[in-house]
């Protein structure tokens, strides 16, 4: 397992529960995810570290979780040298790493999106055309915000895209991809704001819940929107193979691709993970040799919902670092699931290292159970300059 966030232990978690996993290794890895796998200190971004790793614990399978390492082409590294991987190759993870080329290959695949505008006028929606941790979206209603983000954007590698401003109910619809077939894996709701009522700037997410009761076209959706995305990487020459993960506006006209990720989503696999009842080790490795088969994946019809605890500067700074967190273990004996974002031991202690330090993840026969039980759970967690959003999936009704 590569990466060292709390997408990366939801993954951990679920791959640990599989009957065929022998051993679970993790680079870095974190606290959490050392709780069942051996962590090693190679970075996510060291090609030549993670490929010397696999090769010395001959892996059957590299499971890529963050975005930056694919788009850097580490899959296919590790590919040319014989590791089986589950994640896409430099060239077709640009569906994330670039929005100029990801319109492109949704024009090429008569994919509904926003339009793009030559000129920046409000209302429109300024993107930064490259990668920015799920920071470099700017919704501008006025010619004040279009200014600052405008501004904003400039501290990002590589050039700006301005499009349209879609109305509408956002959801994240996922589907695992063996290079020329689109399976479903379900959908969830994120919130990117770090304020209640969505408010202030984005972040990597503050929350998530699964599933969307209004949203019922999942499986319908992943063939009308994923498939030929991965019919058209495929007539390129660069087939994908991973986990494709549409960003949606639902407008008045029909779903709309806001975005595509070359990845799962954070905080949405902190989800989904819990209600996924399908063996994940065997479907991702399928998928890595190229053949999902026919069958589908299989969630339980529950309900989960996650909560961020996030640093006091966050999303500014990342960069919470030492201080100590207490509760973990009674949040834990609640029932609850604590996924490892941002965090460290130090003498024998767990404390903050990162910006969202831990993914509080509750579940229940309906969101609102889950949403009370994830609640509960993230009150049991303390430390210093703690903040997290109290309404998330407070609207849903179901």
């Amino acid at each position: 397992m590569v990466g060292s966030g709390a997408r990366e232990h939801a993954l951990a978690w679920r791959l640990a529960r599989s009957p065929s996993l022998t051993e679970l290794h993790a680079a870095p890895g974190n606290p959490g995810i050392a709780a069942f796998g051996r962590c090693h200190p190679v970075r996510a971004d060291d090609a030549d570290g993670l490929l010397a790793l696999a090769l010395t614990l001959d892996a059957d399978l590299v499971v890529i979780g963050p975005e930056g390492p694919l788009v850097a082409g580490i899959a296919d590294h590790l590919r040319r040298n014989g590791i089986a991987v589950f994640g896409p190759s430099g060239d077709a993870a640009r569906i994330e790493g670039s929005k100029t080329f990801a319109k492109d290959v949704m024009r090429a695949a008569g994919i509904p999106t926003a339009g793009t505008l030559a000129v920046a006028r409000p209302p429109c929606v300024v993107k930064a055309d490259g990668l920015a941790a799920g920071k470099g979206v700017f919704v501008c209603r006025t010619a004040e915000e279009l200014e600052e983000a405008l501004r904003a954007v400039r501290h990002y590698d590589g050039g700006v895209v301005i499009e349209e401003l879609l109305d509408g109910d956002e959801v994240s619809l996922f589907a695992l991809c063996d290079g020329h077939r689109a399976v479903p894996l379900g959908a969830a709701q994120d919130f990117k704001r770090i304020g209640d009522g969505d408010i202030g700037p984005n972040t990597g997410g503050m929350g998530a819940y699964s599933p969307v009761p209004w949203f019922a076209d999942a499986d319908e959706l992943v063939g009308q929107i994923h498939q030929p995305i991965v019919d058209e990487l495929a007539r390129r020459g660069t087939p994908f193979v991973g986990c494709l993960f549409a960003g949606l506006m639902l407008t008045s006209d029909g779903p709309k691709v806001l975005e595509f990720n070359a990845r799962f989503g954070d905080p949405e696999t902190q989800v989904l993970m819990p209600l996924l009842e399908s063996d994940l080790l065997v479907t991702l490795a399928a998928a890595a040799y190229g053949d999902l088969g026919s069958g589908g994946l299989t969630l339980s019809g529950r309900a989960a919902v996650t909560v961020v605890l996030a640093g006091p500067e966050y999303p500014a700074r990342s960069d919470y670092a030492g201080v100590a967190i207490d509760g973990v273990d009674a949040a834990e004996a609640s029932g609850a699931l604590i996924f490892h974002g941002g965090t460290a031991v130090r003498n024998g202690a767990l404390v903050t290292n990162g910006g969202r330090i831990l993914s509080v993840t509750g579940t229940g026969g309906s969101v609102a159970e889950a949403r009370a039980h994830a609640y509960a759970a993230a009150g049991m967690i303390s430390f210093e300059g703690a903040q997290n959003r109290t309404d998330i999936a407070a609207a849903v009704d179901g």
